[in-house]
């Protein structure tokens, strides 16, 4: 995990750096500042209208009765794209990119959710409760359990 946090925190900057010095050398320096400047303007805005049509799709998923779990990983990795592309850089502009574009974006949320589904299942030896999509019957599901009538007075 160390080494993870060593090449994101310590790498990455190192290569955007590099690149922007090598843009800013074909280009000049400028020209390279107002793409980088642009791209994030732009990210923006794609990130903006891309979560809209995820939130869109998660409502209407709740309103099938269906969890929403795959709308939820896209909002996740639109999020993400949109962390990336707020961060200068062209190499974290080219990764969150990629996660704007949505058939990308279903594969690489397919791929988080196999990475978590086996990581789970080595940490507790079981599949997680829910780990395939249950079938949407409009009832909420049996609870075991004691029934406990309530009633409520007004004061």
């Amino acid at each position: 995990m160390t080494g993870r946090l060593v090449a994101l925190f310590i790498l990455v900057p190192l290569l955007e750096t590099y690149l922007f010095l090598q843009v800013g050398a074909w280009l000049g320096p400028f020209p390279a500042l107002i793409i980088i400047v642009a791209t994030g303007f732009l990210g923006a805005w794609l990130t903006r209208t891309q979560g809209l049509s995820v939130i869109k799709r998660f409502r209407a998923a709740l309103a099938e009765g269906r969890i929403p779990q795959q709308e939820v990983v896209e909002g996740l990795l639109v999020l993400i794209a949109g962390i990336l592309l707020l961060t200068p850089g062209f190499l974290t502009d080219a990764a969150g990119y990629l996660l704007l574009v949505p058939p990308l974006r279903v594969r690489a949320g397919e791929a988080l959710r196999r990475y978590l589904l086996d990581r789970f299942q080595r940490v507790t030896g079981a599949a997680p409760a829910g780990a395939t999509e249950p079938r949407a019957t409009g009832r909420r599901p049996a609870r075991g359990g004691q029934v406990i009538d309530v009633e409520i007075l007004d004061k």
